[in-house]
């Protein structure tokens, strides 16, 4: 099933990070992510023409956060959006970044 149509479900206690192989797998599905600190962080530079469109894009994105409840960290600045996503409960990545960031991606392709 497309990471995309998924569902990122509850973790903190139930699920443990994802091996380097499994990351791995996912990440093809993902295109211009990357893995980052030590296998712990899934992050992509989103560049934009002007503020209006980079905010436009975090917002997007905030709504999308809210709906699958798992929080990405993003770094704006006046035409780029860094989003830096991890499950902090288990320090390290799940499957929920890989669905939460191929839904951001969605976002940028669409356009």
């Amino acid at each position: 099933m497309a990471l995309i149509t998924q569902k990122c479900q509850a973790c903190e206690g139930l699920v443990h990070p994802l091996t380097p192989e499994q990351v791995q797998e996912l990440l093809v599905e993902v295109t211009g992510w990357q893995v980052e600190q030590n296998g712990k962080v899934l992050a992509r530079t989103f560049p934009f023409k002007n503020y209006f469109h980079t905010m436009a894009f975090v917002n997007a994105v905030a709504w999308i956060a809210i709906q699958e409840n798992h929080h990405p960290d993003l770094t704006v600045t006046f035409n780029r959006c860094v989003v830096a996503l991890s499950t902090h409960a288990v320090q390290g990545l799940t499957k929920n970044d890989f669905i939460l960031a191929a839904k951001i991606e969605a976002l940028v392709v669409s356009h």
